[in-house]
């Protein structure tokens, strides 16, 4: 018995999908960033809002997976196929002239914290640090201890007595942790859109760590910058904000070796010379003339 013969039939591709595609590849082709967001869970509201914030910075869309990765075939751009790998659901796509991480900036200003359900993916290490809470004892006690958190009572209220880190970055929160941080009023997820990857089309590159946590920087580059100084002096780096320094220290081991000279020599230690300033008095006013009396002899003359 011949075996039969499969066949397929191929539906036309719908006109509407070819324009969808062609306009989305010109996007790309003309646009100096193409940027990937998450938006998962985002409210249509919120989604409208930031939206509406990034109008003359980026075009925002959202299309299906198979038409994106269409278009980026039809671009046939650089390294831009690199970017195929984080197309994924519940994502938009962004097309700007303006620096990828210039507008990761712009998207992590939009958004706003909110807290963690059961199955969120922790964006970064969540660690509750020791203090005083608005919990009384009871339940809470116990259910603070499920998940590691050592606590004590003071003046009424639980008080947390050492940091404890509930979930790990990229791990999910389970219901229990999810429970304890809304207790405890902390917010460890962002709602807006979330930066996943982008294209820089004048560096030819994709970029797949993209988050810019300004707040962050800006704390890393303070400590940076106090701890500079005394860099600077323990390298012998030589510029007026540290010379006052090494002078000091110059004057400080010509006293040390001048006093060990002195006890070596049997010579008694010589007391710092200061210098006699004259004491400055405030300028008199000179004497006026005083109208001369004559005197008056008791023989009148």
């Amino acid at each position: 018995m011949a075996a039969k013969k499969e066949t397929t039939r191929e539906k036309p591709v719908p006109e509407s999908k070819i324009k969808s595609v062609e306009k989305i590849a010109k996007m790309m082709k003309e646009s100096k960033t193409v940027f990937i967001a998450s938006i998962k869970g985002l409210p249509a509201s919120k989604y409208q809002k930031i939206k509406k914030n990034l109008r003359g910075k980026a075009e925002v869309l959202v299309a299906k997976k198979s038409l994106v990765l269409r278009a980026i075939d039809a671009a046939k751009k650089g390294h831009l196929s690199e970017l195929k790998g984080q197309v994924g659901a519940d994502v938009c796509f962004m097309f700007s002239q303006v620096d990828a991480f210039e507008l990761s900036g712009i998207l992590m200003d939009n958004q706003t914290p909110a807290n963690a359900k059961a199955g969120d993916i922790a964006p970064e290490d969540i660690t509750v640090e020791p203090g005083p809470t608005s919990l009384v004892p009871g339940p809470a006690i116990s259910e603070l201890g499920s998940v590691g958190i050592r606590v004590v009572v003071e003046e009424g209220k639980l008080a947390i007595k050492q940091p404890a880190t509930l979930v790990r970055s990229g791990e999910v929160i389970n219901a229990k942790v999810a429970s304890v941080l809304a207790k405890l009023n902390i917010s460890p997820m962002r709602v807006g859109f979330i930066p996943v990857a982008a294209y820089d089309g004048e560096e030819d590159k994709v970029y797949r760590e993209i988050k810019v946590d300004k707040e962050g920087t800006l704390e890393e580059l303070r400590t940076a910058i106090g701890r500079a100084l005394g860099f600077a002096v323990n390298l012998g780096y030589t510029v007026k904000e540290t010379i006052k320094f090494f002078i000091s220290k110059a004057v400080m081991e010509e006293k040390a070796l001048g006093k060990i000279y002195n006890e070596k020599s049997g010579k008694p230690a010589e007391e710092p010379k200061t210098e006699e300033k004259p004491v400055e008095t405030a300028p008199t006013e000179e004497k006026k003339d005083e109208p001369k009396t004559e005197e008056v002899k008791e023989d009148g003359k």
